[in-house]
């Protein structure tokens, strides 16, 4: 079957230098990506350009991206060749830079640009602008896919990670969520619309649940 996984950080410029990424280190989708083209498929991997995890990668295409944008273009440009299911394991940056702003001498904010934002204009005020999700627009991209999205809970207990993951399924008509994180605890917990949670102790017990999934 024709499956692509993504994995990895996106990142988004702040400056010409410096960026917003998170701690992603790719490890987990690479890794399913190995497991699911020892089993026969075929796989494309979209690993993301600041990923730490420097070990196999046994997928037939291996695509590298960069912010949330070139990721979603990227996702949309292999929609033209029907996929069987797409993993989407990517640490997608929740936000982007807007306008940067200095403090002139009355206090009032200005906004100020520049290839590298130097030191020397003081304390600066960012913006956060929210990055257009990627995971709702999935099915209409792949509308016959089976679409598995993860959400990773820092904050909160079990039950409530599963049910944010739920909403996850309701919001972006997936077929599946990955929950994991502190508010999960040890382990995976794989959701299926119904709201049952199946518990996965590890990785290996999660990518045989997977590749089951995609079978039925």
């Amino acid at each position: 079957m024709k499956c692509i996984v993504t994995a990895g950080p996106t990142f988004e410029p702040l400056d010409q230098v410096r960026r917003l990424t998170n701690f992603s280190t790719g490890r987990l989708g690479t890794e399913l990506g190995n497991f699911l083209a020892a089993r026969g498929h075929d796989v494309t991997l979209l690993l993301g350009q600041q990923a730490t995890y420097d070990g196999p990668r046994r997928a037939r295409q291996v695509q590298t991206f960069t912010t949330t944008a070139d990721l979603a273009g990227r996702l949309q440009a292999l929609a033209a060749e029907p996929a069987r299911a797409v993993f989407h394991a990517a640490a997608v940056s929740d936000f982007t830079f807007g306008k940067v702003y200095t403090r002139n001498k009355e206090g009032e904010l200005v906004a100020i640009s520049s290839g590298k934002l130097s030191t020397r204009q003081g304390p600066l005020l960012a913006e956060l602008v929210p990055t257009p999700k990627i995971l709702p627009r999935l099915r209409g991209w792949f509308p016959n896919a089976r679409l598995i999205g993860w959400k990773y809970e820092v904050e909160g207990a079990r039950d409530e990670a599963v049910q944010r993951a739920l909403n996850q399924i309701a919001e972006s008509r997936t077929d599946a969520c990955v929950v994991n994180g502190p508010a999960y605890g040890p382990g995976y917990g794989l959701i299926s619309p119904a709201g049952n949670c199946l518990h996965l102790a590890g990785t290996s017990e999660l990518f045989e649940a997977l590749a089951e999934l995609i079978r039925c």
